[in-house]
C-alpha cells in the first residue's frame, strides 16, 4: 500500500483518487479551495444555482464506469441524469432557426434539410460519418491509451479521410476544420454549426486538424446529458464516492511546491510551510502552478470562458429548449477577437444559452435560472477581464444577443452577475483563466498534451492539462489512465 497524495479536487485528480483507493492505496487530496469539483463549480444566490463550469455532458459513459469500478452504486443511483432533447437549437444572424434531437442521426439530417434547405442534412451527416472514421482511428490511442512517446508521430497525422483529389495539398498543407466546413457542408450554417462545437472547447475552427469534426460526433453519438440540480451534483457524488473509499481530504490546502527524493517525487509543500511525505505524487493543477515540477513545453494560454448568470422573474415557458446557441454575425471578427489580434470592444460573440428545466436551480415556478456563455481571449494580454467596465460591455453585448433566444429577457432581469477568465484564474490557479480543449489528432501532435506519466518517477499528471486534455468526460479519462499507470505500471498500455 502505497501513500498518494493528489494535488487538486477536480474531476481528473478525483477519478484517480477513488480508482487509487480501491486499488489499496492510501490516498489524500489536497485542495486550495473550500469545495471539490474544480472547474465544474457552481454559484447560488437566493435561491438560484449556476453552473460555473460544463453545462452538460457528452460521454456519461465514462462516469458510469468510474461509479461501476469504484463501488457497489452506478452513477445513476448517485445522481439523478436525464437526456437533452432537442440536443441544441441554433440561431444563425440571417434568421435561421433550426433545433437538433438528441443522438437521432435521422432527425438531425430532417432538421438540416427543413431549415436550410434540402441536401444540407445529407452533406452533415456525410461529414459526420467522416468524423466516425476519426473516432474509430482515434478512440483507443487517444482516450483510453496512455500517451506513450512512440506513438506521437502516428498521432500527428491527422486520420480525417482525404477527398482523393488531396485538395489540400494544393493549398500548402493538411485541412483544418474550417477547410472541412467550407468544401464539405457548402453553406455557411451549417458550416458555422460545425465551427461552433470546435469554438465551445476553445479552439480556433481555422487551425484546428480536421480531426476536430470528431467533437459534434461524439454529441451527435453519445448524447448530451444533464445532471439535476447542477452539473456540480457530478462533482459531490465523486466526492462522495471518495470519501466512501476512504480518501482523505483536506480543503484550504493548496500545494506549492514538489517535493523530490533521491531522484523521484516525495511529496509536496502547502502554501502555509507543511511538508505532506507519500510515496507518489497525482497533480491535476495547471502546468506552473508547482514549484519543483519538470518542464512542460511552454504552449498558448488557451481562450477563458465568460458567463453571465441572470436571475429571472416570471416563470420558465413550456417547451423552451435547454441549450440555445446564438451564432455570431461576425465570424471573422469573433475569431480574431478571440485568438488573434482584433479588439474585443463591440465583438459580438457566439452565445451559448442554457435554461434547465430544474425546480432546483431557481427559488420557485415564478422565476428562471439562465446561464449566458462564450468563448473569449484568455486573462491579461491582451485583454484584462479584471476591468469591469470592459466585462460589462461585454455581457451586456451577450444579454443583447441571448434576446433571440429569451424574449424579452432584459425586461424580466432581476440581477446578474457576471464570471470572466480573470475569476476562474483566480478560481483554479489556470493561467489566464484557459480552459484547456480535448486532444486531437494531426498537425504534427500540436494538439496533444502532457502524458500522465512524467519524466520524475512517481510523479503522475491528471486533469485537463494532462493526456487526453480538456472537458468533463476527457478529465475522467485521465484520471482512469493514471491508475492504470500506478496500479499496473509504467508498460500499461489501457483497458483491455
Amino acid at each position: 500500500m502505497a501513500r498518494i497524495a493528489v494535488i487538486g479536487a477536480g474531476m481528473g485528480a478525483m477519478a484517480a483518487a477513488a480508482r487509487l483507493a480501491v486499488a489499496g492505496h492510501r490516498v489524500a487530496v489536497y485542495e486550495r479551495a473550500e469545495t471539490p469539483g474544480g472547474a465544474v463549480g457552481r454559484f447560488e444566490r437566493d435561491g438560484f444555482v449556476f453552473d460555473t463550469g460544463p453545462g452538460l455532458l457528452h460521454l456519461p459513459a465514462v462516469y458510469r464506469d468510474l461509479f461501476v469500478k469504484t463501488g457497489k452504486e452506478p452513477l445513476e443511483q448517485c445522481v439523478a441524469m436525464s437526456q437533452v432533447d432537442p440536443a441544441s437549437r441554433h440561431l444563425f444572424a440571417d434568421g435561421t432557426d433550426v433545433s437538433l434531437p438528441n443522438a437521432s442521426r435521422a432527425g438531425v439530417v430532417q432538421a438540416l434539410d427543413e431549415a436550410i434547405g434540402p441536401g444540407a442534412g445529407e452533406r452533415w451527416s456525410d461529414l459526420v460519418n467522416r468524423a466516425r472514421e476519426v473516432w474509430d482511428a482515434t478512440r483507443r490511442p487517444l482516450l483510453e491509451e496512455p500517451l506513450h512517446a512512440e506513438r506521437v508521430p502516428a498521432l500527428g497525422r491527422d486520420p480525417y479521410p482525404v477527398p482523393p483529389r488531396r485538395w489540400w495539398q494544393r493549398r500548402g498543407g493538411p485541412p483544418t476544420l474550417a477547410a472541412v466546413a467550407g468544401r464539405e457542408l457548402q453553406d455557411p450554417r451549417p458550416a458555422a454549426l460545425l465551427e461552433s462545437h470546435a469554438l465551445a472547447y476553445g479552439l480556433d475552427p481555422r487551425t484546428a486538424p480536421a480531426s476536430a469534426a470528431v467533437l459534434p460526433y461524439m454529441e451527435q453519438t453519445f448524447g448530451s446529458w444533464y445532471v439535476s440540480g447542477g452539473m456540480h451534483g457530478l462533482a459531490r457524488a465523486l466526492h462522495a464516492r471518495c470519501v466512501a473509499r476512504r480518501v482523505e481530504f483536506f480543503f484550504g490546502a493548496e500545494a506549492v511546491a514538489l517535493v523530490e527524493k533521491d531522484g523521484r517525487a516525495a511529496g509536496v509543500r502547502l502554501a502555509d510551510g507543511s511538508v505532506v511525505e507519500a510515496d507518489m505524487v497525482v497533480s491535476g493543477v495547471a502546468p506552473g502552478r508547482l514549484e519543483g515540477m519538470p518542464p512542460v513545453a511552454p504552449g498558448p494560454v488557451p481562450p477563458g470562458r465568460f458567463s453571465v448568470f441572470l436571475a429571472l422573474g416570471g416563470a420558465r415557458p413550456e417547451g423552451v429548449v435547454h441549450r440555445t446557441v446564438v451564432h455570431t454575425d461576425d465570424r471573422a471578427a469573433e475569431l480574431e477577437a478571440v485568438f488573434g489580434t482584433g479588439p474585443v470592444a463591440g465583438c459580438r460573440p457566439t452565445v451559448t444559452v442554457l435554461r434547465p428545466d430544474d425546480p432546483a436551480t431557481r427559488p420557485d415556478g415564478e422565476h428562471e435560472a439562465v446561464t449566458l456563455t462564450a468563448t473569449v481571449a484568455p486573462h491579461g494580454g491582451r485583454v484584462d477581464w479584471s476591468d469591469e467596465r470592459t466585462a460589462a460591455e461585454l455581457a451586456d453585448r451577450m444579454v443583447r444577443a441571448a434576446e433571440a433566444a429569451v424574449p424579452g429577457l432584459r425586461e424580466r432581469e432581476l440581477w446578474r452577475v457576471v464570471r470572466t477568465p480573470a475569476d476562474t484564474e483566480a478560481a483554479t490557479g489556470a493561467a489566464g483563466g484557459g480552459v484547456p480543449a480535448p486532444v486531437l489528432a494531426g498537425q504534427d501532435g500540436r494538439f496533444l498534451r502532457p502524458a500522465n506519466a512524467t519524466s520524475l518517477p512517481g510523479l503522475y499528471l491528471a486533469g485537463g492539462f494532462a493526456h487526453p486534455g480538456g472537458g468533463l468526460a476527457h478529465a475522467g479519462m485521465s484520471g482512469a489512465m493514471v491508475a492504470g499507470l500506478v496500479v499496473e505500471g509504467a508498460d500499461w498500455r489501457g483497458s483491455q
